[in-house]
């Protein structure tokens, strides 16, 4: 067991980008990054999920824009100077997912990540790649293509289509 828990963690060290959500701090692989932006107005796209914002116009680009508050269950936050969009890629598309807060760009090292814990068969933590134990505290590292599974970007990409197109 011990082996197979240090294989898993070989593969998760690396660069991540770490942000803030409410009191909790997570992390997202640094090759999934596109860029990130201060707050910008979003504009609402009728009959998308409640965790889609809407999209930006990213220079010439619509790219979709997701309250990651709302994707993982938790209450959307206020929004606040603090508050920005990192775009990210998933599968080739372009992503927003809104933060309270960027903290870094850490390299977290093979040793200081840990599987996600298992709560029970009503619980899945699919979404988690692993926790990072660093001097800063727990980290959540994010498999943000789990988080925003292609399917969902390529149906919310479907739905600003028609959106705008009408």
């Amino acid at each position: 067991m011990t082996t197979e828990i240090s294989n898993v963690s070989e593969r998760l060290g690396g660069k991540y980008l770490t942000f803030g959500l409410g009191e909790e701090e997570y992390g997202v692989r640094i090759g999934h990054v596109q860029e990130i932006i201060a707050m910008l107005p979003v504009t609402r796209v009728p009959k998308t999920p409640e965790v889609v914002l809407g999209v930006i116009n990213l220079r010439g680009k619509i790219v979709p824009i997701f309250d990651l508050h709302r994707k993982l269950g938790m209450t959307s936050a206020t929004t606040t100077r603090h508050t920005c969009i990192i775009v990210v890629k998933v599968d080739q598309t372009a992503v927003g997912i809104v933060v309270d807060r960027v903290r870094e760009v850490m390299a977290i090292g093979d040793d200081q990540i840990q599987p996600a814990p298992t709560f029970g068969a009503d619980v899945s933590t699919a979404h988690l790649l692993g926790i990072a134990t660093t001097s800063g505290g727990a980290r959540l590292l994010l498999a943000i293509e789990r988080v925003l599974s292609t399917s969902e970007v390529l149906a919310i990409g479907d739905e600003v289509g028609e959106a705008v197109a009408a």
